[in-house]
């Protein structure tokens, strides 16, 4: 395997532990994160003053002279697939691209071919520098198959660095487009009996609990009050359908980013997603409210109805910030336009 080579000397004051000395020490232009360090010094691919060091813990002096050596980023083991992409924004460190519905981001045991990944592969190509020591795009957050919209991928070890960084610190912008049963709206007295659900000035429901992977069933999520991973949605009424009012689309925006976060905490408020099939379940809607019309396009709806519109962040390179937006997609729209058409 081909390797480079990397020399540098540890600076002033070096931290207690080796491995944060290396990572504040290590040239930025070597892209290395510090996951990927911690590995290299396992792998004994880091040499202090001549010796050999694998210990994360180890002291390290000032002026210590450090050679790293670190294999060229091999060719990833999954393969290129001619699928087309939406891209939104590429550049040499990253990639935005707007996901349809009914693409799986990575490839897994269920789906081992026709994901975003392989498409990434072969559209990128030789672009990709290599992220963790392979050539494939860094994933760093992902939005469920059924759901589109938009998506961020690094393309280099220091893109994916930093973007992890920023979706850790919960910085990134994220909001999404949805249509629910019923109407999140704080004048609702049903609201005010829900644990984990506020209002907010002008009319913003936050929702505020804990999620863990539901006991009995693996493929979904549960909120909880104790243990779980903290989780924060927000969302506000766009427009809404009926008369009286019996669906609405949504604006949601996430404070933390948790697997189905926005599809259980709309459920646990009782305003699931139209056509989710994990959380929604098919909900009646009156004939009164609305047109035969609107109530067919609710039943038949095949997918949560579920759209990343806009997503924003520092870029991890140029520290740039950038804002993107990817409209809602055409069978979401045409929900939307039969919800809202006249009773005959």
């Amino acid at each position: 395997m081909a390797t480079a080579r990397i020399s540098f000397q540890i600076g002033e004051a070096p931290p207690a532990r080796l491995d944060k000395a290396l990572a504040r020490d290590v040239p930025e232009e070597a892209a290395l994160s510090r996951t990927r360090l911690a590995r290299l010094l396992e792998q004994g691919a880091v040499i202090i003053d001549g010796d050999v060091a694998t210990d994360p813990k180890a002291k390290v002096k000032e002026g210590a002279v450090v050679d790293i050596t670190v294999p060229v980023a091999d060719e990833s083991h999954i393969g290129p697939e001619d699928i087309p992409l939406e891209v939104v924004f590429e550049d040499d460190d990253l990639i935005v691209v707007n996901k349809p519905a009914g693409m799986v981001v990575h490839p897994a045991p269920g789906t081992p071919s026709g994901t975003l990944v392989n498409a990434l592969l072969r559209h990128c190509g030789d672009s990709l520098s290599g992220v963790g020591g392979s050539k494939r795009p860094g994933i760093v957050h992902r939005i469920d198959k059924e759901t589109s919209g938009l998506l961020v991928v690094a393309k280099s070890d220091r893109a994916h660095h930093g973007l992890a960084a920023q979706f850790e610190k919960h910085t990134v912008e994220r909001y999404y487009q949805a249509v629910v049963y019923g109407v999140p709206d704080a004048n609702d007295p049903r609201l005010r009996g829900v644990r984990g659900v506020s209002f907010e000035s002008g009319n913003i429901m936050k929702i505020t609990t804990q999620l863990a992977r539901h006991k009995t069933d693996r493929q979904r999520q549960a909120v909880l009050f104790e243990g779980g991973r903290h989780a924060v949605t927000r969302a506000r009424i766009v427009q809404a359908f009926g008369s009286p009012s019996v669906a609405a689309l949504v604006e949601c925006w996430l404070e933390t980013g948790r697997t189905h976060q926005i599809r259980v905490h709309m459920t646990h408020a009782g305003h699931s997603l139209i056509g989710d099939p994990t959380y929604g379940g098919r909900r009646k809607l009156s004939e009164k409210a609305l047109s035969s019309q609107g109530i067919a396009a609710a039943r038949d709806f095949g997918r949560q109805s579920l759209h990343a519109a806009v997503l924003g962040f520092q870029h991890p390179v140029t520290g740039e910030t950038v804002r993107f937006e990817a409209p809602i997609p055409d069978d979401m729209r045409a929900l939307i336009e039969a919800l809202a058409a006249p009773r005959a």
